[in-house]
């Protein structure tokens, strides 16, 4: 800093003299300082253009005493993700009862690949409600969410059994409408949970990929056709669109608060 830019820096709260100015134009670091003061002052300056509302205060006063004295502490944030996980099995259990009545593991892949595919799916989803739910100084980086579920699909496609069980078009309809079917009660319940932070992205896109990955399992240890066309169509692009639903949803959704 010069000792022009000091006698700027000393001479702020008024107009500058000739010389000064002449120099404050010239300089960058002195047009920035005064843009930063101007910046600054011009709301102290300015008189309030709204009045306050006493009585509304005190009425704000008074419901946020209440609602403190009513939940002194805040729900830990395990405790939503144990409810969500619970949901997530209620509904993987009544999914595989309903859908497996005539047979409940139908998939005739290796037992071997079966498994492996299962859990990859079981992690994804607990995995996805704690991107979800768990509260972090920094947002969850996208390629992490979208890396994840791509590894899955691909898992999913390289396990397969190709054998075409059904026709094409009638199997590929029928996993697809109970995908979303089975995808509706846990898509909610993470929608719900979502609302009490704020909007993020990445968030609604990992909540969605986990909620629809409960009926992504339910499909993948029931279904008999193991074709790569049924698959991709009748239960993994379900499965990214229930997830992008899940983003679009909560982008209209209300916050209840903005935490983060």
């Amino acid at each position: 800093m010069t000792p022009e830019c000091e006698r700027v820096l000393d001479c702020m709260d008024g107009p500058l003299p000739p010389e000064l100015a002449s120099h404050a134009a010239g300089c960058a670091d002195c047009r920035a300082l005064l843009e930063g003061f101007h910046v600054l002052a011009l709301p102290a300056a300015a008189p309030p253009s709204v009045p306050i509302d006493e009585a509304r205060l005190e009425q704000s006063r008074r419901q946020s005493l209440t609602e403190l004295a009513a939940h002194p502490r805040p729900t830990p944030w395990w405790k939503e993700v144990a409810v969500l996980l619970a949901a997530y099995l209620g509904v993987g259990v009544v999914g595989l009862l309903v859908v497996g009545r005539h047979g409940m593991l139908l998939n005739s892949a290796s037992p071997w690949a079966v498994a492996l595919v299962a859990l990859l799916i079981v992690v994804g989803v607990g995995g996805g409600a704690l991107v979800a739910l768990a509260p972090r100084q920094r947002t969850w980086p996208l390629t992490l969410v979208a890396g994840g579920a791509l590894l899955l699909a691909l898992a999913q496609l390289s396990g397969r059994s190709g054998v075409q069980v059904r026709p094409f078009l009638a199997g590929t309809l029928g996993c697809m409408g109970a995908e979303v079917a089975l995808s509706v009660v846990p898509l909610a319940l993470a929608l719900v949970l979502l609302c009490r932070s704020a909007f993020q992205p990445v968030r609604a896109l990992a909540a969605g990929l986990s909620s629809a990955g409960v009926s992504l399992l339910v499909l993948h240890v029931h279904c008999p056709d193991g074709s790569a066309g049924h698959l991709m169509l009748g239960h993994v692009l379900p499965w990214f669109a229930l997830a992008g639903v899940a983003v679009l949803i909560r982008s209209r959704l209300p916050s209840r608060t903005y935490a983060p």
